[in-house]
């Protein structure tokens, strides 16, 4: 049940979906994997949404470096642990919900504890081998992936349901180069506001998924465009998968 102060909160969003929807909302949880330029408008749009349960997780610092594009990080915060940086802040944005930090390194031993259970997963990291490894557990566990990533004023999203959709390993087999990339900080905020769009929508169950698209931000030419992708039938994540997560959220 929604308490008075929650109907007041999120009055004009309930508007659109009701009480019901803002329930659904209030009984997820979600692992946002990564406090850094992607995960803080992330993380900052489902709690303002009142996502009920956000598990962040991140194993850095705070760095001076961080502050052009990390809008939940701020100077004082130089220094201080991402999570606990951002999870104070998302905190006093919503007192409603609840922020679990989780400063520890996502790896093959902690990432399946991390995520089992939750309902969606967001890829909001800056390397790909982590990104194969959530994947990978999105896959084995079911459950939704958002990933976005960014490089200057471009930017990419899409929306993996996993046995319904390519996974991250269809669509990218191979990783780039890595490399410490340039960016600017609005691209951040468009890319991680997507992804926030994006998980609101499956969570409710509303709207069109970007299922089986890439979605490509153009920032220097304001442009975005489509790629459609397929799963590869013979993927090593995901060719054998059958289920459906979009079904336990009807």
């Amino acid at each position: 049940m929604l308490s008075c102060d929650e109907l007041e909160r999120y009055h004009r969003q309930i508007m659109l979906f009701g009480e019901a929807g803002q329930e659904k909302l209030k009984s997820a949880r979600v692992v946002i994997a990564g406090a850094g330029g992607l995960g803080c408008p992330v993380a900052t749009y489902l709690a303002v949404a009142g996502v009920g349960h956000l598990r962040i997780i991140d194993h850095d610092t705070v760095d001076r470096s961080n502050l052009n594009r990390q809008i939940l990080h701020w100077d004082m915060d130089t220094g201080r642990a991402k999570t606990e940086s951002a999870g104070k802040k998302l905190q006093a944005i919503n007192p409603d919900i609840e922020i679990e930090e989780a400063r520890v390194r996502i790896n093959e031993e902690t990432a399946p504890g991390l995520v089992r259970d939750t309902d969606a997963i967001v890829d909001a990291m800056d390397n790909y081998p982590t990104r194969y490894l959530l994947n990978h557990l999105a896959c084995k566990f079911g459950i939704p992936l958002f990933h976005g990533a960014i490089r200057g004023f471009d930017g990419q999203v899409t929306t993996i349901i996993p046995g319904r959709t390519a996974c991250l390993s269809c669509i990218f087999p191979k990783a780039p180069p890595k490399e410490i990339f340039p960016v600017i900080g609005v691209t951040a905020g468009i890319i991680g506001l997507i992804q926030a769009n994006e998980v609101i929508k499956y969570l409710l169950g509303t709207g069109e998924l970007l299922e089986n698209r890439l979605l490509i931000w153009d920032g220097l030419h304001s442009i975005l465009e489509e790629i459609n992708v397929e799963r590869d039938q013979s993927c090593i994540e995901c060719s054998q998968l059958q289920s459906d997560p979009m079904e336990k959220v009807k």
